[in-house]
This record gives C-alpha cells, structure tokens and sequence, in this order.
C-alpha cells in the first residue's frame, strides 16, 4: 500500500474519442480539449453577460463522479460584479447537459470521484 501514489490517479477521465490513446498524458489533454469544445458548443448560443463588450473568462469546476455522472459549477470572483452570477449559472446548468458518456478516472482499477477547473471564455455583446 506504501507504494501507490494516492494522490494520483492511475487512468484520467475518458471519452471513446480519446480512449485509443495509449500515453497517459496525451489522454488527459485529449479530455481536457475535448470537454473544453463541447462546453464551448454548448454555451456559445448563449449570451452570458457584462456591461462592456470584452472577452472574459470564467472558471468552472468539473466533478466526474464514479458512476460517471457529471456536474459543472461556476466560480466567480469574489470582488466580480461583471456577472450576472444567477443568470450565469442557470445557463451553465441548463446548458451543460447531455454529455457524451465519460468514463471516471481510476485509482488501481476501481472508479473515482475527480474534480478538476477548467477556464471557460466567455464573449459579452
């Protein structure tokens, strides 16, 4: 037991898009790009606003649980009034839905829970 890293996972999150990937990094990133276009499909119709035209970005943290279900929760700045934090967050939560199916990262073979931030940019009009 001394010899496994818990603070590791031994396999990433996977998507079948990445899943033919043998090296453990480039699967990571893989995911990684992989979640952050889907998320950007999903929002993009979506005005998510502030009161200049800018680019901006927000955080989102995702949690992969072991059954694979999925969820995303914005985190704003504390000292942000840029954002409509409710209207913001009810976009993210209706909007990110119907995911392909992932499959949980893994510890020696047995599911687990992972959370990890990813930067979502936003474009205000």
């Amino acid at each position: 037991m001394k010899e496994i890293n818990w603070n590791e996972v031994t396999v990433y999150p996977l998507v079948a898009e990445c899943d033919s990937i043998l090296d453990k990094e480039l699967q990571k990133e893989c995911f990684f790009k992989y979640l952050t276009e889907i998320i950007h499909q999903k929002i993009a119709p979506d005005s998510l606003l502030t009161n200049t035209k800018i680019l901006d970005t927000i955080e989102v943290r995702v949690t992969v649980f072991p059954d694979s279900k999925i969820t995303f929760e914005p985190l704003f700045p504390t000292d942000s009034l840029a954002y409509d934090k409710q209207k913001t967050d009810s976009i993210i939560k209706a909007r990110l839905t119907d995911f392909p199916k992932i499959e949980p990262a893994q510890k020696e073979g047995i599911p687990v829970k992972t959370q990890f931030i990813l930067p979502v940019i936003l474009k205000a009009d």
